[in-house]
């Protein structure tokens, strides 16, 4: 092959328009995502663990009398490590000083939107002697099928942009030569916020032993791009 095929070849490879859609869903929230943190400080290694499980169990009984399985709770992080505190010695130098073993479990709960139930699992959580931190987050059982309809609505977002570039260019869009799309990670969730800690949230009910939850979470917006690379004839 000579030259000037080698740069007619070249040119003709080069003949391509590439656009970058933007795709962009709002998606209604069906989901409640219940995190509990459980801390402390134990003078001893094995007291950390113990202690550690025992308001574990005593998180898990709490919904179970719910309804909710053992097995629905899921860890999330987990560790127990040394804790050291400063103080100031004879000479008044600041020094480091053992202290204990701090433990820290942080748990999942997940389940169907529903303000009642959230309202009387919070009751009991706050009421509990466990002494939980609470973070609530609100997210989307199928997360698979709102990402797919993120990328048709980036792809379709693409095919019209080329289409105009085209028009304008004077040239007609041929086959698609490319697809780059990033598989960015999603976060489908709204939030997290700490119900507890905001008054407004929650008030107390009547005898149900429950929080009555007057709470709409949000429709959650995500977005994202795919670039598409059409030849042009």
């Amino acid at each position: 092959m000579g030259a000037a095929s080698v740069m007619e070849r070249r040119n003709e490879m080069e003949r391509v328009i590439r656009v970058t859609g933007k795709g962009k869903i709002a998606v209604r929230p069906d989901t409640t995502r219940l995190f509990v943190t459980l801390e402390g400080n134990e003078k001893e290694y094995e007291d950390a663990i113990r202690k550690s499980t025992e308001l574990t169990n005593k998180v898990k009984e709490l919904a179970t009398d719910l309804g909710f399985d053992r097995t629905d709770w899921k860890t999330v992080s987990m560790n127990v490590e040394p804790r050291y505190e400063g103080y100031q010695d004879e000479t008044r130098n600041w020094k480091n000083r053992f202290a204990g073993y701090q433990y820290h479990h942080r748990m999942k709960l997940q389940f169907p939107l529903n303000n009642e139930l959230l309202g009387r699992l919070l009751y009991a959580l706050a009421h509990c002697d466990a002494n939980p931190e609470l973070n609530l987050e609100y997210t989307i059982s199928d997360q698979e099928n709102c990402k797919n309809d993120l990328l048709r609505t980036a792809v379709t977002d693409s095919t019209a942009k080329a289409r105009i570039l085209a028009e304008a260019s004077g040239v007609e869009l041929g086959e698609i030569q490319l697809v780059d799309y990033s598989w960015n990670r999603l976060d489908l969730v709204t939030g997290p916020v700490t119900p507890l800690a905001a008054g407004a949230m929650c008030r107390k009910a009547h005898a149900g032993a429950s929080y009555d939850m007057d709470m709409t979470p949000d429709d959650i917006e995500v977005e994202d791009t795919v670039t598409v690379v059409w030849g042009i004839r």
